[in-house]
């Protein structure tokens, strides 16, 4: 971070749908060095309005709004008004949540457990050019990078009109893995991982996880192994 970007004084407004939550957020902004809180909202929809009447450097974003939630308004600003940073501030850290906040255009991300230091940090990093994310939100893009790089680039094409998804699943039925594991490997609950299941059963014919794995062996999507 640049010392001229800690110097600007980072024109903030909040968006939390809980009055309570966002006039504390705004209480404690007040108290924090080189931040102007210059608009609050109570939903995504009054977010892009504020944005365009009084043009913030950085919205403070929750994601689970009525009318128009975090992740929809972060992509409407950052299309309409690309001179201004979102950063989340949200109570969920799962994959679910973060994914498409920071798909949708959010340069930063914290948990509402952050500090005000935190807060402020993370507000000049997005406006000197950084990314502003909790040390644990870091943690999980290394780990999802890791895992992207482990796995082939692009899942063999199947047959059937098999998803990607469901193709991925099945790659991981062939592996052995058991519903549980499949669910924590693609980070999805174990109904999401049934559901799919279900899908490429009811695609492929498929009875049991048994002729699932002849089934991606036979289709050539696992190769036996080597010697």
């Amino acid at each position: 971070m640049t010392d001229e970007a800690e110097r600007k004084t980072a024109r903030v407004v909040v968006a939390d749908d809980q009055t309570v939550v966002r006039e504390g957020i705004v209480m404690l902004l007040g108290l924090l060095p080189g931040i102007e809180v210059v608009g609050a909202a109570g939903d995504g929809e009054e977010a892009v309005r504020l944005v365009s009447e009084v043009a913030p450097d950085v919205v403070l974003m929750d994601l689970r709004m009525p009318r128009c939630d975090g992740v929809e308004a972060t992509r409407r600003i950052r299309a309409e008004h690309p001179g201004t940073q979102v950063v989340v501030l949200t109570t969920y850290a799962d994959d679910e949540s973060l994914f498409p906040a920071l798909a949708a255009g959010a340069r930063g991300y914290l948990t509402k457990d952050a500090g005000g230091d935190e807060i402020v940090r993370a507000v000049h990093s997005v406006l000197s050019g950084d990314a502003g994310l909790a040390p644990s939100i870091q943690r999980r893009l290394l780990e999802r990078l890791t895992e992207t790089e482990m796995r082939p680039a692009t899942p063999p094409k199947a047959p059937d009109g098999l998803t990607a998804r469901e193709t991925e699943v099945l790659l991981l039925i062939a592996e052995g893995l058991s519903n549980q594991e499949i669910g924590r490997r693609l980070h999805v609950s174990t109904a999401t991982v049934k559901t799919h299941i279900n899908n490429l059963f009811a695609k492929t014919g498929l009875k049991d996880r048994a002729q699932a794995v002849r089934y991606a062996y036979g289709n050539g999507l696992v190769r036996p192994p080597a010697g």
